[in-house]
């Protein structure tokens, strides 16, 4: 890992968000001088000593006057949702990436680390180990995931020896201070609303945020040291698949909530998704559905991935466990025992 005090500029697009800061704070520990880029002010990564940017990666002026002066851009940015058009998705996490790659060429950004997802191999069935060999499906599940992908398909290809760059692949990434999947979990369990979908034994990789950050980190040291890392995308996760229904029941026995008992078939879960989608669609509804069938596809499938290319080639290696961060989320929310 980098070394603290070599004073390297870095800009974080997406700092403000839950891996955003979680780079950052990386990052300042390791000596960097940070910038963020977003469309909100946060007074509090200034407070840390963090310069920031305000802006939308659509403006390419803006993104551009971010990027100046930085030797690495870690963008992190994008519009994360199960639900919405693809135009609402497109410009964020397509424009904008192709905005952050012209600014970097544009201001002689030397490494470019992009945060991409797993789900953009997702089809419709289980991933089993899968590797950085699984293809793009043919049919993208969601505009997210869609538009992910072709954002990625963009970094990798803008590859060269003047602009370093690589992607990387978290997946469900979680923690203290998470703002979307714990809150989630935690309101629709009170709520009475969760029901498990298909028969619970589906495995699936999980990424606490230290983990992730630090990953983001090593593999800015790997476009600077190792020739092979740069024009590639690489799996990022835990050390171990977890089975995701004994995951949720550990997280609201964490917040004093009861395990789920209820379940529905598979089957079941994305006919109602996909009739849940078609009234959202037909009443102009606001906000998403309940239940979507990605969403259930996700809930009741395997989708568990091989980290050994970045151990091998990232020098990428999990410093937190699901138990230990199991732990450190029961403190956050006040849980007497993990």
């Amino acid at each position: 890992m980098t070394e603290p005090g070599h004073d390297t500029q870095a800009l974080v697009t997406g700092g403000g968000g839950f891996l955003g800061r979680a780079i950052v704070a990386h990052l300042l520990v390791a000596g960097y001088r940070v910038r963020s880029f977003g469309r909100g002010d946060y007074p509090d990564l200034r407070r840390m000593g963090v310069t920031v940017f305000r802006g939308d990666l659509t403006d390419p002026l803006a993104t551009r006057q971010a990027c100046a002066g930085c030797a690495i851009v870690f963008h992190n940015a994008a519009k994360a949702a199960v639900w919405g058009d693809r135009d609402s998705f497109f410009r964020p996490n397509v424009v904008g990436t192709q905005n952050v790659l012209e600014a970097c060429r544009r201001e002689g950004v030397g490494r470019l680390v992009y945060t991409s997802t797993a789900s953009v191999v997702f089809g419709n069935g289980d991933i089993e180990g899968g590797d950085e060999s699984l293809p793009y499906p043919a049919r993208p599940r969601s505009p997210y995931t869609a538009t992910k992908a072709q954002a990625e398909r963009l970094v990798l290809a803008a590859s060269s020896p003047a602009l370093k760059t690589l992607s990387l692949r978290p997946h469900l990434i979680w923690g203290p201070q998470d703002t979307q999947i714990i809150p989630r979990i935690i309101a629709q369990a009170r709520s009475g609303k969760v029901r498990r979908i298909g028969n619970g034994k589906n495995r699936v990789s999980v990424t606490y945020i230290d983990n992730a950050a630090l990953a983001h980190l090593q593999a800015a040291d790997a476009l600077a040291a190792n020739p092979r890392a740069s024009g590639r995308a690489y799996f990022i996760a835990n050390s171990e698949p977890v089975y995701l229904w004994e995951l949720i029941d550990r997280i609201l026995e964490l917040a004093e909530i009861p395990p789920i008992t209820r379940s529905i078939p598979r089957s079941t879960a994305i006919a109602l998704g996909v009739a849940l989608e078609t009234l959202q669609r037909m009443l102009h509804l606001p906000g998403e559905p309940r239940l979507t069938r990605l969403l259930a596809e996700e809930l009741s499938t395997s989708h568990w991935f091989d980290i050994s290319a970045a151990r091998r080639e990232l020098g990428y290696e999990p410093v937190v466990s699901t138990e230990e961060g199991l732990r450190r989320l029961g403190l956050s929310l006040g849980a007497s025992s993990p």
